[in-house]
């Protein structure tokens, strides 16, 4: 073994003041790339190949793929496979693709080999040249840190590319989505235990039913955040198994032994994550099924807020003419022809989200699906939809909370005239009075316009016992009135 001389390693800043392009080389030869940025010949011909829309792969891939890199390099260096010098220069350039420093240097689609591949290279390149920077080689050289027999070392895109898969889908989830769901959660939480006692009319099927509380009804939307946020951080969980150590087809030709667990816990130790390698390599590369989960648990929690927005937007509807339970907060005009019009813009915005998200849910399921044999090859648009969803869902969480939600203020006296209008309400008399009667009365009330208490008097209910029994309050919780002695007028 050739004893190789440690450079001095330079402190420059990121940059390249060179113009025009440089010579760059892969397999299938040169490629001309522009001078001014780290990248090289692979990643430049995906730039060609697949220059398809805006859909550029998320920087929080790069951010991840960043943290396996660098554990790559630790684990490599401490077995005496990499020279100190070079794992600690890598080790250096990795931090800065991990803190965003080189978001630039990273151009490539989502629209590209479905393995991951150029997006793998695109990194194994950018740290190469910006390493030879730090020794002041000659970037496009290859050496004296190569992007794959260094940066890459014991890796491949098919198991490095679903790595980074995890731990962004991962960081994201738990970093943003299920504190945002949780805010929101705990914000209805609020406003359901301040109107506890507050009764109003239920609906069932869009009609009058029967009465509960305004607390009563916020608590379902807290129970469905509750249930939502249990099962994305379930699902969640399951993304901290990684396929490191797999190689190409999950038998880990050309990783040492060891290397995927020793690689999980380094990056256990700089992600602050549990992470471990995959138990079964051949799934964990032949499948992205716990992604698929992943996403899954994001649509379920859709489903939830979708029906709560939606809920909100209808007892909103007003101001005069809608069901005007609530007021939300007036965020901003709603009509360019119609004064005075506010809109529920921040439901509105809620429901598009969510609709998103159910949509990128069928992309997932679909691109989970179609794992052939060894590798699933739709790992960038699965990826790209993942962290598109957990986004919007929890900004969108945020906002809706902090401009609607928070600023919510019941309009009790339209609560109250629903109520002494409601005939639902002589659901209570059925089990004193019968159904049959019960019904008569019903009917009686809406057919002549009347009250159900004036409807009910002049069918022969005693005026005592009406008020005895039909007391909205005692009527949202489980049990009858006690009418053993108070017998009904015949």
């Amino acid at each position: 073994m050739v004893q190789e001389t440690t450079p001095t390693i330079l402190n420059l800043p990121i940059g390249l003041s060179a113009t025009g392009m440089r010579q760059e080389f892969d397999s299938l030869g040169n490629v001309e790339v522009p001078a001014n940025h780290y990248w090289g010949a692979q990643t430049q011909r995906s730039l060609i190949h697949f220059d398809i829309g805006h859909d550029k792969m998320p920087k929080e891939v790069y951010h991840a793929y960043g943290y396996v890199k660098k554990a790559a390099a630790i684990v490599n260096t401490q077995a005496g496979r990499l020279p100190a010098w070079k794992g600690k220069l890598i080790e250096q350039v990795a931090d800065e693709v991990i803190s965003g420093q080189l978001d630039g240097e990273f151009p490539l689609y989502v629209w590209q080999t479905g393995s991951g591949t150029q997006s793998n290279m695109n990194v194994n390149e950018v740290i190469s040249n910006r390493c030879i920077q730090l020794v002041g080689g000659t970037l496009g050289a290859q050496e004296p840190i190569h992007p794959n027999d260094h940066v890459n070392m014991g890796q491949s895109s098919n198991d490095t590319f679903p790595t980074a898969m995890h731990i962004a889908a991962y960081k994201m989830a738990t970093e943003k989505t299920i504190p945002a769901l949780t805010r929101l959660r705990d914000a209805l939480d609020t406003k359901s235990k301040q109107w506890a006692n507050i009764v109003k009319i239920g609906r069932t099927h869009l009609e009058d039913a029967t009465p509960l509380t305004v607390g009563q009804e916020w608590s379902g939307y807290v129970g469905a955040l509750d249930d939502a946020i249990s099962d994305v951080t379930y699902a969640t969980q399951g993304l901290l198994q990684v396929a490191m150590g797999g190689t190409a087809v999950g038998t880990g030709l050309n990783s040492p032994v060891g290397f995927g667990d020793e690689v999980a816990a380094t990056l256990s130790q700089l992600t602050g994550f549990t992470i471990k390698t995959a138990d079964n390599k051949f799934t964990a590369q032949g499948t992205l099924d716990r992604m698929v989960r992943a996403h899954a648990a994001l649509k379920t929690a859709a489903v939830s807020l979708f029906k709560i927005a939606n809920d909100m937007r209808w007892l909103g509807s007003g101001p005069r003419t809608g069901l005007m339970e609530i007021t939300f907060p007036s965020n901003e005009p709603g009509s360019s022809i119609m004064p005075g019009k506010v809109n529920p813009t921040q439901a509105e915005a809620m429901l598009m989200v969510c609709i998103q998200i159910m949509g990128s849910d069928v992309a997932v399921q679909m691109g989970g699906a179609e794992g052939n044999f060894e590798l699933n090859a739709f790992r960038p648009v699965i990826i790209s939809n993942y962290l598109h969803s957990a986004l919007i869902m929890a900004d969108m969480c945020d906002h809706f909370r902090e401009f609607m939600i928070e600023g919510a203020v019941l309009n009790e006296a339209q609560l109250k005239s629903n109520i002494d209008r409601s005939v639902m309400m002589v659901t209570a008399l059925s089990p004193v009075i019968g159904y049959d009667k019960a019904s008569h009365i019903a009917h009686y009330a809406i057919d002549k316009d009347l009250t159900l208490k004036e409807a009910a008097l002049a069918n022969g209910v005693d005026e005592a016992l009406f008020d005895k029994v039909v007391v909205p309050i005692n009527m949202t919780r489980p049990g009858s009135a006690d009418i053993a002695n108070t017998p009904a007028k015949s």
